[in-house]
């Protein structure tokens, strides 16, 4: 997925032009409001609405939603840690394409189900399937939640960086998902998050261990592997992380809400 400090500048740029345009017109209508002629009651409650707007808009942002922020919604985390696990090489494909499977999180705000696509994602789904059977995703926190145009819970590195990996990475798969349409990934997919630079076209064949869970349908290329999808009641789960919001108070950060994996699993049926 766009990386965490390549979205920041995007938002950071974005909040600067729009309060540049907020000045701008705030500029503007102090200087209609002095042509007119003073001391009429009208031109008083105007000017005071100007000043009052301008200066609300010029404040800290972040620190004005930071201080607003909910209380965490979730459960303190099962006793364990993390385990300091990397591998060489992809794992040799054991699943079954035909078969199907579900992974389930049982996170610290309750737990998330995930039918995989072993179809069309074969050995996404096979990573997966050999990682968590190590352990790998146990204790492990979901570092990162986009609240503004992406709307997606980022999980599955150990480190909770964004910078950890399983020591290998995966190819691409199922980027022609009819689900894709309009480069729009819809609420309730699960999809990979890798390195791919878009502009400078590099990068493809990155996938390692981190993962998204898309809470509302969000703006992407189809860039990203899409291999499952989230179960009704995951979704609530997700819902009720990203109500309490992320802790930048720019749209992209560390989730407020404390999201743990515990256990993950994967079965076949």
């Amino acid at each position: 997925m766009v990386s965490q400090e390549q979205r920041r500048k995007q938002l950071a740029r974005e909040k600067r032009l729009r309060q540049q345009e907020r000045r701008e017109a705030a500029r503007r209508r102090v200087r209609a409001r002095n042509a007119v002629i003073a001391g009429t009651l009208a031109v008083v409650v105007a000017g005071g609405a100007v000043s009052y707007a301008a200066g609300a808009f010029d404040g800290d942002d972040a620190n004005a939603q930071a201080s607003s922020a909910p209380k965490d919604p979730c459960e303190k985390a099962a006793p364990g840690k993390v385990k300091p696990l990397s591998f060489k090489k992809e794992p040799a494909l054991t699943i079954d394409k035909s078969a199907d499977y579900r992974m389930d999180l049982k996170t610290t705000c309750g737990d998330i189900g995930l039918d995989l696509d072993a179809a069309k994602a074969p050995r996404t789904v096979n990573s997966f399937n050999f990682l968590v059977n190590k352990g790998y995703l146990d204790h492990t926190k979901c570092h990162r939640l986009t609240t503004g145009g992406i709307y997606v819970l980022q999980c599955g590195d150990p480190k909770g960086t964004g910078k950890g990996s399983p020591g290998y990475t995966i190819p691409d798969e199922n980027l022609k998902d009819k689900r894709l349409k309009g480069n729009v990934y819809p609420a309730g997919t699960v999809a990979m998050a890798n390195q791919y630079n878009a502009q400078a076209k590099k990068g493809r064949n990155t996938g390692g261990s981190q993962f998204f869970l898309v809470y509302q349908d969000s703006q992407l290329p189809p860039d990203y592997t899409p291999f499952g999808t989230i179960s009704d009641s995951g979704m609530k789960v997700l819902k009720k992380i990203a109500a309490a919001g992320e802790s930048t108070g720019q749209g992209d950060g560390a989730p407020n809400a404390t999201v743990v994996i515990d256990k993950a699993t994967v079965t076949k049926s």
